[in-house]
C-alpha cells in the first residue's frame, strides 16, 4: 500500500526580518507549505509582512505564536543574541526550529540548546544553506571517494560590504560582529571536512580587528591542527578584506587511516522524511507551558535573567 500524500509543513515565524522573504517564504511557496502565522513586537509590521507575503494571520508577541497549536515548526531569523532564548523556548513549545546561525549567543548558551533539542523529540536544524548546495554535496563526494586523493589544503573566506553604523550585527549584546554574522560560515565549512582532515579541529592561531563596541570586524583564521588536518575560524564583515580559515597539513604526526565510504556531513543533516514529520505530529504531546498569549515581552520568561534587556531594542 502506498503512502499517503505528505502534508505540508505549518510554519510561524518569529518576527518581521528582512532576509525571510528570500530564506523561507520563495522555499516554503516552492515546495507548498503552509505559512501560517508571524509574530512581531510591533503588531503592525506583523501585518504588513503578512500581507505582503500571504501569511494566513499575526500575533502580537512570540509567546503567542509559541502557543499556536496549528504551528508546528517555527522560523527564527530575530537578531542574534534572541537566537538561543527563543529556540529554547520553541523547543520547550514542542516544536520544529529553523533557526537562523548561530544558534546561540555563547558557548554556555550553545550547550544548553543543544540538550534542548536532543531532548524535545523535534527537528532543530541551523540554517546553513549552502550544506545542500550541489557544489558542497559534490565536494564531500569526492572526498569520501577519494577520487582526488586526500585532502591536503583548504581555505574558505566570506566577505561582504559592512553593515551600516546602526545595525544590530555591530551590537555586541545582540552577539554581533564579524565571527557570529559571517565567520560562521566558514568555520562551519571547513569543521564538516573534519572526517576526511583527521579528526576534529583544533585551533592553534588566531587574530581580529576590533570595532568601536568591542566586536571584531574582522576575523583571520590562522592555522589548526588535528589529527593530519584540521581548520581555523574564519569570517569578515569589512570589504576590500579576505580573511580566510586554512586546513593545512600537521606534519607533526602521521593521519589516522580514514575508510573511503565517509558519510558526507550533508548526509546526516537532510531534512526529516514526511513519513518522519507525520509520526512527531501524531505524537506531539500539546503545548502546556508557562507562556501567556496576551504577552508583549521579546523575551521568553524562562530566559529573562540571562536576556541584556538591550536585545530587545532590535528584535523584530
Amino acid at each position: 500500500m502506498s503512502e499517503s500524500a505528505p502534508q505540508p509543513l505549518r510554519i510561524g515565524i518569529l518576527g518581521a526580518a528582512r532576509i525571510t522573504g528570500r530564506a523561507l517564504v520563495a522555499p516554503a511557496r516552492s515546495g507548498g507549505h503552509r505559512l501560517v502565522a508571524v509574530a512581531a513586537r510591533d503588531r503592525s509590521r506583523a501585518e504588513a509582512f503578512a500581507a505582503a507575503h500571504g501569511v494566513e494571520r499575526t500575533h502580537g508577541s512570540y509567546a503567542e505564536l509559541l502557543a499556536d497549536p496549528e504551528v508546528e515548526v517555527v522560523y527564527n531569523p530575530l537578531a542574534n543574541g534572541l537566537h538561543g532564548p527563543w529556540n529554547l523556548a520553541a523547543l520547550a513549545a514542542g516544536k520544529h526550529v529553523l533557526t537562523e546561525k548561530p544558534s546561540a549567543s555563547n558557548a554556555v548558551e550553545a550547550g544548553e540548546v543543544r540538550e534542548a533539542a536532543a531532548k524535545s523529540g523535534t527537528v532543530f536544524m541551523e540554517a546553513f544553506h549552502y550544506l545542500f548546495h550541489p557544489v558542497t554535496r559534490r565536494l564531500h563526494e569526492l572526498l569520501a571517494s577519494g577520487e582526488l586523493g586526500e585532502l591536503r589544503h583548504a581555505e574558505a573566506m566570506v566577505a561582504i560590504p559592512a553593515p551600516g553604523p546602526d545595525d544590530p550585527r555591530w551590537s555586541l549584546p545582540l552577539a554581533g560582529g564579524a565571527l557570529m554574522d559571517l565567520g560562521c560560515y566558514g568555520l562551519h565549512a571547513l569543521r564538516t571536512l573534519a572526517p576526511w582532515a583527521g579528526g576534529a579541529p583544533r585551533p592553534v592561531a588566531a587574530r581580529a580587528g576590533e570595532r568601536a563596541g568591542g566586536v571584531a570586524a574582522a576575523a583571520y583564521g590562522g592555522k589548526g591542527t588535528g589529527w593530519g588536518r584540521a581548520p581555523a575560524a574564519a569570517g569578515a564583515s569589512t570589504p576590500r578584506t579576505s580573511p580566510a580559515g586554512t586546513l593545512a597539513p600537521d606534519r607533526g604526526r602521521p593521519p589516522p587511516p580514514r575508510p573511503r565510504t565517509t558519510t558526507p556531513p550533508w548526509a546526516l543533516q537532510q531534512p526529516p522524511s514526511d513519513r518522519t514529520m507525520r509520526r512527531r505530529r501524531q505524537t506531539s504531546a500539546p503545548y502546556s507551558g508557562g507562556f501567556s498569549a496576551s504577552s508583549t515581552s521579546t523575551r521568553p520568561p524562562s530566559s529573562s535573567a540571562r536576556t541584556p534587556a538591550s536585545q530587545t531594542a532590535a528584535a523584530a
